[in-house]
């Protein structure tokens, strides 16, 4: 950790947005907006150009769409990608899972609480992924991954039981925090058997760690 504060760019075609979600990042201790984007074409080349710590993308924007920023900066094929957490007004189920099938770390309505917005970005720096709790459920149980590129499924024998529980607390949406509590363990520790759980399933992050339990029956609702 470097002490700075986690530097933001805000992605959205409506003026009145971006300096909303200004205001509230603004006046957070360990953040700033360095750059406000009102396309989607100038949010990547801005990106780019200044490598922030977080984007915060709209999804309906002119020239490139917020799913296809995110894939842009974000995706599987990108070699050095930067964190995004999409924002958008529409809980639609196909929004959601190409935003993370495109490599987004959160997933945020704007009717959220700017305490939640606040929450997103600090997840994403943490390695947590924040989702609206309205869609954490649905989307986890419906989510699916493609297979990974490697012959065969990854099986659950290759997670060591704690690796397993942790899996399953991941799939349900628990932070870091909440399985270190309900596991006795620290969150360091916690991070740690994470890091390992995604080299071994081939996931991106926790997100791709949920999408396996829930498509490999090692998942409970």
């Amino acid at each position: 950790m470097t002490g700075r504060p986690t530097r933001v760019l805000v992605a959205d075609d409506q003026e009145n947005i971006r300096s909303a979600f200004r205001i509230i990042l603004d006046a957070q201790p360990d953040m700033t907006v360095v750059a406000e984007a009102a396309c989607g074409a100038t949010a990547v080349e801005q990106a780019r150009h200044l490598r922030p710590d977080v984007v915060l993308a709209d999804i309906r924007m002119p020239r490139i769409d917020g799913l296809e920023v995110t894939r842009l900066l974000a995706g599987p094929q990108v070699a050095d990608p930067i964190r995004v957490v999409v924002v958008t007004t529409f809980d639609l189920d196909d929004y959601v899972h190409t935003a993370l099938r495109n490599g987004a770390c959160g997933f945020l309505l704007k009717r959220s609480s700017p305490a939640l917005l606040a929450e997103a970005v600090r997840a994403a720096m943490s390695g947590d992924t924040l989702i609206s709790p309205q869609i954490t459920v649905r989307l986890l149980r419906d989510f699916t991954m493609p297979p990974p590129p490697t012959p065969g499924r990854v099986g659950s024998t290759r997670l060591t039981d704690r690796e397993l529980g942790i899996t399953r607390l991941v799939a349900q949406g628990h932070t870091n925090a909440e399985i270190a509590a309900a596991l006795f363990i620290s969150p360091g520790t916690v991070k740690n058997h994470i890091a390992g759980i995604q080299r071994k399933l081939g996931a991106r992050n926790r997100v791709g760690i949920a999408a396996w339990a829930w498509d490999t029956g090692n998942a409970t609702p």
